[in-house]
């Protein structure tokens, strides 16, 4: 199939960019790497008036890192963080979820913040953002804004973005002393949406635990670091997620997977910490 008629904008500026999103709100679509964005126009599940192009803006082109915070803008693409020499050092989770993100040639037209905003329960990006108490960062026209991984996935590829905001960039805490990251999928292939994903982050006060792939959006769970506390702990995580059966996995699948997987993750943090 071919997309709907659509208007585009190669926006030059952010100021350009945040123009169109105001005159036009819920008609507009931003185009950001486009992986998820060209299939939907081609299925006509997405029927844009105006496509706002937004990969040539300078500013939302860098990755900034102030010592406590990667910063990593909208246009930024993901095989671009993914190249990143000292990335594994600087953020080990982020750097080893990214290699289960689509493939090669997937990472080098996406990006980041694309793949959050369009928010798939599966997907690994939003599943790391959550782990690490990530923040993503919006703009307006009027205003900008900054929110809570917790609060900014609402639902199925639902947020908390306003028609008029982008997302002009998320940020992520840097590795600290001390704490252990580890990253685990399930799925049916390599670069397939995870079945179940899991992703932990442990220091000496607590470990945390997040899961994708179960629920209509990413969730995850504060435990103190003694695994002797884990297996309960996961089963009641497990059954408070709301479970969905479809063709990949049934619901029983993906909670006894949350149960193994996630204990496997969380006692991987702790070995981890260093």
């Amino acid at each position: 199939m071919k997309p709907a008629p659509f208007d585009y904008l190669r926006a030059e500026s952010r100021d350009e960019a945040l123009a169109a999103l105001r005159e036009t709100g819920s008609d507009a679509r931003i185009l950001a790497g486009g992986q998820s964005l060209l299939p939907m126009l081609n299925m006509r599940l997405a029927r844009p008036r105006v496509l706002v192009d937004i990969m040539h803006v300078p500013h939302w082109q860098r990755v900034e890192d102030d010592g406590q915070t990667l910063r990593i803008g909208a246009a930024v693409r993901q095989s671009a963080v993914e190249r990143r020499p000292d990335l594994a050092r600087r953020q080990p989770l982020l750097a080893a979820a990214l290699a289960w993100v689509g493939h090669a040639q997937t990472r080098s037209r996406g990006t980041l913040c694309g793949s959050v905003a369009h928010a798939d329960p599966s997907a690994e990006l939003p599943l790391v953002l959550l782990a690490l108490r990530g923040t993503i960062h919006l703009r307006s026209a009027r205003h900008h804004r900054s929110v809570a991984a917790e609060k900014f996935f609402t639902g199925m590829m639902a947020t908390d973005r306003a028609d008029d905001e982008a997302i002009e960039a998320i940020s992520v805490p840097v590795a600290r002393a001390g704490t252990g990251y580890a990253f685990r999928e399930i799925a049916r292939r390599h670069g397939d949406f995870a079945i179940v994903g899991c992703a932990a982050v442990a220091d000496a006060a607590k470990v945390r635990l997040a899961v994708a792939g179960v629920a209509d959006r990413p969730a995850a769970i504060d435990l103190p670091p003694d695994p002797g506390v884990f297996p309960d702990a996961l089963d009641a995580f497990a059954w408070s997620l709301e479970a969905r059966d479809d063709l990949h996995a049934t619901a029983r699948y993906r909670r006894e997977l949350v149960r193994q997987i996630g204990r496997s993750v969380l006692e991987e943090t702790m070995r981890c910490r260093a």
